[in-house]
């Protein structure tokens, strides 16, 4: 690929390297300027995976205490789902 980009340039080497230069540039620039901006709504960074707190909770609450109440509430609910009967059919 660049060696076929490399012969189709006209000049010499040097005036040939800043064609390439100028072509990486180019094709730097398009991207954070025009496709990227394109495609973010598209893109799953911005997704939440976390629910945010709607009962009354004060956005003051520290994390490691919502991390421990989300912790305590999954085991809990595993807990009580599961039974042995469910556990021993499940097993190969």
């Amino acid at each position: 690929m660049y060696a076929a980009l490399w012969r189709v340039l006209p000049g010499p080497p040097a005036a040939k390297a800043a064609q390439c230069l100028i072509l990486a540039i180019t094709a730097v620039a398009f991207c954070f300027l025009w496709l990227f901006p394109r495609i973010a709504p598209y893109m799953p960074f911005n997704d939440g995976t976390v629910d945010t707190p709607t009962t009354g909770q004060t956005s003051q609450t520290s994390t490691s205490t919502q991390r421990s109440t989300s912790t305590q509430s999954s085991r809990n609910t595993l807990d009580s789902t599961a039974s042995p009967t469910s556990v021993a059919s499940a097993r190969p």
